[in-house]
């Protein structure tokens, strides 16, 4: 079956669930209409207008990637030979440059939606600077779970 043979197009009806309580069906107002070659969903003109989320950029999440990508780059191209060196010549905690460096380690779409500002809300920079899963789904889940 595609796609397009589930989809109704009728009135909103309040959501059901199928009687072996497996599948639940929403049953939203649609038109699909043809335009320049390409096919458009159109909401009903009654319809609330769906307004996407508005960015929240949290400048200290934004800076401890920046630091964190802009930290690693000095230590690989031998401008600072260890940690240390780069802690000692940025004037900060060994231990607090070795968290931030972990950062490069982000999924790059936990990476992006904190430069665009689409991060899990209750994402903060203290809770980056724990030791995260390596693996980039299990990081996502452990992120998006907070």
């Amino acid at each position: 079956m595609t796609a397009q043979q589930n989809l109704i197009v009728g009135k909103t009806r309040r959501p059901t669930l199928s009687r072996d309580g497996r599948t639940i069906s929403v049953h939203i107002p649609i038109t699909l209409r043809h335009q320049a070659g390409r096919k458009q969903v159109v909401t009903p003109p009654d319809a609330a207008p769906w307004i996407p989320r508005a960015a929240r950029i949290d400048n200290t999440l934004v800076k401890a990637v920046v630091r964190a990508h802009r930290w690693r780059d000095m230590l690989e191209s031998g401008r600072h030979a260890t940690v240390r060196d780069l802690a000692k010549a940025e004037g900060i905690n060994e231990s607090y440059l070795s968290r931030v460096l972990r950062l490069t380690l982000l999924a790059p779409a936990i990476i992006q939606s904190i430069l665009e500002g689409q991060q899990s809300d209750g994402l903060e920079l203290d809770g980056l600077l724990v030791p995260l899963p390596l693996d980039w789904t299990r990081q996502k889940e452990q992120l998006i779970a907070k």
